[in-house]
């Protein structure tokens, strides 16, 4: 009989992928895995308790619960009280209190109060980054002091000590390596300067600050391509609408790709951008540089933890400036992305390496 209950309350993407990992080193008798499609997030936060609660057998040998911070765990183990001696593992890919919203009025602060209960209930507590476990821990109490008409104090401090960082645990093994892609490139020196954009097209990664930045490159009368990839939605961005007629013949992929075709543009590319106001670890980056890329990312966020700080811009102007540079003189570029490669180790991030942690943290070894 399985010991281990394993929830997802958003199983797609980035969570579908970490439990498609991890349980490749379980014997299938060993788990149960109940999960809700990632679609409408708003409702799997709100219901999947509810949900998940109904469905979980009553009669059971489970020691250890593994979910997502997308499960109110607290609301689950109140309804299902056999379900409280389990030690209870709770797996942060974001986090609710430091995710950004176009106003802060507009803020639903039942998803930072799930969070925090779940992290009460809670006896360990992984988070993908540093930067989103600090961010959570460094908001619980300004998070708690907007409640009117209550005080809550010491919360934190309960918290905090269940807290660890586990990277998100990437399989470099089925991503195309930079030095496998070198073979038959020797002429990339002779190409414009190629940038990839691989982010979902949505408002917290900031597509408006690549707009200006690519306008602006353009205004400065060099050559480069640029390649607009992500997952796309119903409703494009409106600084995407016209952005091919702003950009003559630079944009040469703009949306999604089949996997396969997803890696080789990767390949082909040369610098991967990021303009993010929400990211607290960010694979898509950390695929594209195993491809070969050189990253170019905010200096906020998770990428400071990741990246060094010549890798890093704080304004569009600098950024500008840093492409600019590196498009005028592509020897200048594979120069810097020569010394980029010999010092950034991919080893903190392989998922041969971390894995063996997630399976210790739920067997409790």
């Amino acid at each position: 009989m399985a010991y281990i209950l394993t929830l997802e309350a958003f199983y797609g993407g980035s969570h579908k992928q970490l439990l498609d990992i991890i349980l490749k080193n379980f014997n299938r008798d060993e788990y149960d895995l109940f999960t809700i499609p990632a679609k409408k997030w708003h409702w799997c936060a709100r219901m999947s308790a509810l949900q998940f609660a109904q469905n979980i057998p009553t009669t059971h040998a489970y020691r250890t619960i593994f979910c997502s911070s997308v499960l109110n765990l607290a609301e689950l183990i109140g309804m299902r009280p056999d379900l409280a001696s389990c030690r209870k593992v709770v797996y942060f890919h974001e986090n609710q209190l430091s995710y950004p919203v176009r106003e802060s009025k507009s803020r639903d602060v039942q998803y930072g109060v799930n969070q925090i209960t779940t992290c009460l209930c809670a006896d360990l507590v992984l988070f993908n980054s540093k930067y989103n476990m600090s961010s959570f821990l460094g908001s619980i109490q300004s998070f708690l002091n907007i409640v009117p008409n209550m005080s809550f104090k010491g919360i934190r401090e309960k918290i905090e000590p269940k807290c660890e960082v586990l990277y998100f645990p990437i399989d470099f093994q089925h991503i195309p390596s930079r030095s496998a892609m070198n073979t038959g490139l020797q002429d990339r020196e002779k190409k414009p300067l190629h940038l990839i954009w691989p982010h979902r097209w949505e408002h917290d990664k900031n597509p408006e600050q690549l707009v200006d930045a690519l306008v602006a490159l353009q205004g400065k009368n060099v050559d480069f391509h640029v390649s607009i990839l992500g997952e796309r939605f119903e409703t494009v961005p409106k600084c995407f609408e016209n952005i091919q007629q702003l950009l003559p013949g630079k944009v040469i992929h703009f949306g999604p790709l089949p996997k396969v075709d997803y890696y080789r543009t990767l390949a082909e590319g040369d610098v991967v951008l990021s303009t993010a106001l929400h990211e607290f670890y960010g694979v898509a980056m950390l695929e594209a540089v195993h491809c070969g890329c050189v990253p170019l990312a905010p200096n906020r966020l998770v990428y400071p933890e990741l990246y060094p700080k010549d890798k890093l811009f704080n304004t569009t102007a600098q950024l500008v400036k840093q492409l600019y540079n590196w498009c005028r003189n592509r020897s200048l570029f594979e120069k810097h992305r020569e010394a980029f490669f010999n010092e950034f180790s991919f080893e903190y991030y392989a998922a041969d390496k971390l894995i063996p942690r997630y399976v210790s943290a739920i067997k409790h070894n």
